[in-house]
């Protein structure tokens, strides 16, 4: 900022705003908090939770989604002409397909709930890391600018890939039309978006912090991570949850709003699941 004749700060120009704005989105100062752990105990003991943590959650989920989609390579029909369903029926007898549906929804809330207890245990705020409720209206309204800036291009780009034969046909929703299928999708797109926003954003680049990682190198690791567990449904749906990831990561890099990032993912799981349910052959556009 210049200064006048008389000693008194002058504003800067609109262009010079611009592109400091600019500037720190596309390559932000690193935050002094959490401060980087510099004794070899603490850093290895930071790695092998990390390890330990993706080990059990949306790592092998990365892991299991690669093999998927090597066994989809591997078969005579191209990607194109197989089907792959995220929220599937689990067993036969009603009941206990929805005992099974909550419990796999459980799980996914206690993925992300872990995450938090972690990072707490270690002494981060989960205040610091957007786990804070003074915000609810910011929030929610944040979030669903982010549903909006991710979900329509993110659909756009899930067709061109089918189109092209670089992905499945994805099914959000095979469930039969029983009266928990509502409830139960809503549900799943709420456990979706804790579990992997908890992990690879909150936890993850508080972790990649502590660990002296540059802004920019934690944002790819948390993208790619974030796209691996998507690998079985193409190569789109890995593109597309890459670039996801690097928008909704830098959001929280910048803002330290997690929970508007849960509100958009799962405004955008919301519409996906309870839409493809409701559409399913009744449009020839969706495949």
């Amino acid at each position: 900022m210049s200064t006048s004749t008389s000693g008194q700060a002058l504003p800067e120009p609109p262009a010079t705003r611009s592109r400091s704005v600019l500037r720190d989105w596309l390559f932000p100062p690193r935050p002094t908090e959490p401060s980087t752990v510099t004794t070899r105990r603490e850093r290895r003991a930071i790695v092998a939770e990390l390890l330990i943590v993706f080990a059990i959650t949306l790592g092998m989920a990365g892991v299991q989604s690669l093999l998927s989609l090597l066994d989809a390579l591997l078969r005579p029909e191209g990607l194109g002409e197989q089907a792959v369903a995220i929220n599937s029926s689990r067993s036969t007898l009603g009941l206990l397909d929805l005992a099974q549906q909550l419990v796999n929804i459980l799980r996914l809330f206690a993925w992300g709930a872990l995450g938090a207890y972690l990072l707490w245990r270690g002494g981060i705020a989960l205040r610091s890391v957007g786990l804070r409720g003074d915000r609810i209206r910011g929030d929610c309204a944040g979030g669903a600018g982010m549903a909006a800036l991710i979900g329509v291009p993110g659909l756009g780009l899930y067709l061109l890939a089918h189109s092209l034969g670089l992905n499945l046909s994805v099914q959000p929703s095979t469930l039969d039309d029983a009266w928990w299928r509502a409830p139960v999708l809503v549900l799943s797109a709420l456990g979706n978006s804790f579990a992997e926003e908890m992990l690879v954003v909150g936890y993850l680049l508080t972790r990649l912090r502590q660990l002296g990682l540059r802004e920019n190198g934690a944002l790819w690791l948390s993208a790619v991570v974030r796209g691996s567990y998507h690998l079985y449904q193409g190569f789109g749906g890995f593109v597309g949850n890459v670039v996801m990831g690097l928008v909704y990561g830098r959001v929280w890099q910048r803002t330290d709003r997690l929970w508007a990032l849960v509100v958009g993912h799962a405004l955008i799981d919301v519409v996906a699941f309870l839409g493809y349910a409701l559409l399913r052959g009744r449009v020839g556009w969706l495949p």
